[in-house]
Parts: C-alpha cells; sequence; structure tokens
C-alpha cells in the first residue's frame, strides 16, 4: 500500500491520501518543533491530508496544525474539522480530557468544550476554527461524537435535524465540499445515515482487526449510500500496537477478552514474522468502502514506524490464518481477496 496515493473521497471531488494524519493525540503536544518535524515529515512523504478538531487538546490542535500549514499552498492539501462543540472559557470540567491533554493541569486560559449541536453553533464554530487555524477554507466537516463521552447523552435527533442541514447548506454553497460524521459509536452512523446525505464517516475504533462491529450495519450502509469511509484508531488507541495487561482500548484500560484476543492476533503475525501492527493498519482497506486510515503519530518518529508498517508485505497467508482461527468477522472482507 502507497501511503501517498490519492484516491477520489467518494462524490466529492475531493481526493485524498491513503494514509492520512490524524492530530487528535497531538492535541496533548505543546512543543512547536514537535508539530514541525511531523508536518515536515508528512508532507516530505507526499501526505496531503490533515483532520482536527477543536476538541483535540481544547483548541491546540486547531492552532498548531494551522501554523504548520500556512506554510504550504492550501490547494495543495485536504483538510478536515469539526463541529459538535464549543470552546468557551466557562465550559464544563471534564476531567479524563483535562488529564490526556494537559496532564500537568489545565492552564487557566486554556477554554473547556461545550457539547451545542444546533445550527447555529455549528455555523459559530467554523468561524472559530477557521480563526484558530488561520485558513478560510475547510474541505471536510465532521459531526463530532454525537453522544457525550462521559454521561452517554444523545444528540442524534439534534444533529438530524439541526446540525446536518446547517454543514449540508454550506456545502450547497460551496463553503466546504464534503460534510461527516466522526464516531465511536456504531448506532450513531447508522442512524444519522439512513436520515441525512453524509459524504464520509470517520469510523473511530470500529472497524479493526479487534473490534470489526461496523461490518454489520455501517458498512453495509455505506456503500448502499456511497459514503466514503476514512478509518480513525486503527491500534484502538494502542493495544494492537502492543498488547499488554496494561493496554488502553477507546483510552481506557483495555478489558482482559479483548487484550487476550489482541494476544491471539499478535501470536498469528509472528508465526509469518508481520508485525501486529502492520496487520492493523493494512486490515481496513479490505473493504471496498474504505478509503483512507489515519493515524494519530506523537512524534516524527512514530510517523516513519506508520509509513514503514502500511508498506509492509503480508501473505496471504496470514489473512486466510486470521480468518480460520475465528479471529475476523467471516463478513469482513481480507487484503488481496485471500
Amino acid at each position: 500500500m502507497n501511503p501517498a496515493e490519492r484516491v477520489p473521497l467518494g462524490k466529492t471531488g475531493l481526493r485524498v491520501n491513503r494514509m492520512g494524519i490524524g492530530t487528535g493525540p497531538l492535541g496533548m503536544v505543546h512543543d512547536e518543533r514537535i508539530w514541525t518535524e511531523i508536518i515536515d515529515t508528512a508532507w516530505t512523504t507526499g501526505i496531503r491530508t490533515f483532520d482536527t478538531s477543536p476538541f483535540y487538546g481544547f483548541g491546540n490542535s486547531e492552532q498548531r496544525l494551522g501554523r504548520e500549514l500556512t506554510k504550504h499552498d492550501r490547494g495543495e492539501y485536504v483538510l478536515a474539522t469539526k463541529v459538535g462543540r464549543l470552546l468557551r472559557a466557562d465550559g464544563p470540567i471534564e476531567p479524563f480530557a483535562e488529564a490526556y491533554y494537559y496532564p500537568g493541569g489545565m492552564p487557566g486560559d486554556v477554554p473547556r468544550s461545550v457539547y451545542d449541536y444546533s445550527a447555529g453553533a455549528a455555523r459559530e464554530s467554523l468561524v472559530e476554527s477557521r480563526q484558530r487555524l488561520g485558513i478560510d477554507q475547510i474541505d471536510i466537516v465532521h459531526i463530532h461524537d454525537v453522544i457525550e463521552l462521559s454521561s452517554e447523552i444523545s444528540h442524534i435527533d439534534e444533529a438530524t435535524r439541526e446540525t446536518y442541514p446547517a454543514l449540508a447548506e454550506l456545502r450547497k454553497n460551496g463553503v466546504i465540499a464534503a460534510v461527516g460524521v466522526g464516531a465511536q459509536v456504531n448506532r450513531v452512523l447508522t442512524e444519522l445515515g439512513e436520515n441525512c446525505n453524509f459524504d464520509c464517516f470517520l469510523i473511530a475504533g470500529r472497524y479493526t482487526m479487534l473490534d470489526q462491529s461496523a461490518v454489520d450495519e455501517v458498512l453495509p450502509l455505506c456503500l448502499r449510500k456511497n459514503i466514503a469511509v476514512i478509518i480513525g484508531s486503527p491500534y484502538n488507541t494502542g493495544i494492537l500496537h502492543d498488547p499488554r495487561p496494561d493496554s488502553t482500548f477507546d483510552f481506557v484500560q483495555a478489558p482482559s477478552n479483548l487484550i487476550e484476543k489482541a494476544r491471539k492476533l499478535k501470536l498469528v503475525c509472528d508465526k509469518y514474522n508481520v508485525p501486529l501492527p502492520a496487520a492493523a493498519i493494512q486490515f481496513p482497506f479490505a473493504h471496498p468502502a474504505v478509503v483512507q486510515v489515519l493515524t494519530g503519530a506523537r512524534s516524527a518518529k512514530e510517523l516513519q514506524e506508520n509509513l514503514r508498517l502500511i508498506q509492509f508485505e503480508i501473505p496471504a497467508e496470514l489473512w486466510r490464518d486470521l480468518r480460520n482461527s475465528g479471529l475476523i468477522h467471516p463478513r469482513a472482507p481480507l487484503p488481496g481477496n485471500s
């Protein structure tokens, strides 16, 4: 797999790289040099697709990514951000997110996020994202999460009635090129996908070697409605990189059954001298709806490793072995039609 290859993003007219740069984990990086090294490495290797969100680092990701991208011709790259949260000084405290992005404590001048899926908030969020990025043109806008991470309050109805129509109008007027959803809950994607006309889905962690639950309803919906699929979190936030007793899944301690499954996956990969993360980053591409995988490297070294892993030669026998071992969903296509 050539990570820099550009392919159509569904019906949008955009062309995205097979491997894009996701900046969720980078929201915790506050060293400008590291950002410069990562984006320079991506640019040098032909990567021209970048994904961010106001939530990542509570504005840190958009600000730093924007400073790096403004060094380049705007017509040379595809830029995605998200709506669904506004950044406000008086926003509620989110202990988990704040500890993740600011482990030393939240500085007093950093705003907190407020869930808001109203039409007005969607438009306001994009204005503020452009200001933080210092870039006027945003290509892809995803409705982010939709179900609140801590309380599990659902905003599916509001996203259908308010957020989507506001973004669809901006798409119709040529302000943005594509409207998507970025979520890790399959129900969000199926319900919104059935009722709205989306261009793409960013599926976070629900179509990986460890969790293929999106194959049942979400991915068939995407094929039926020509919704291009971007895969986020191909390593399920770490467990598919190096499964250990303290591995994380969806950013929290992985349950024992998933650790055991990840270890079984690794044993099969070891038999063929294939790194587990190489198989993990390549697996989603076998599905015809998938056009891109996002990687969330936190250093240039990690990015270079991902570039190597996505190009690693994997024998067809490995995929057949995983299927025969019951580790791959029977309806999940295997790379190379194995």
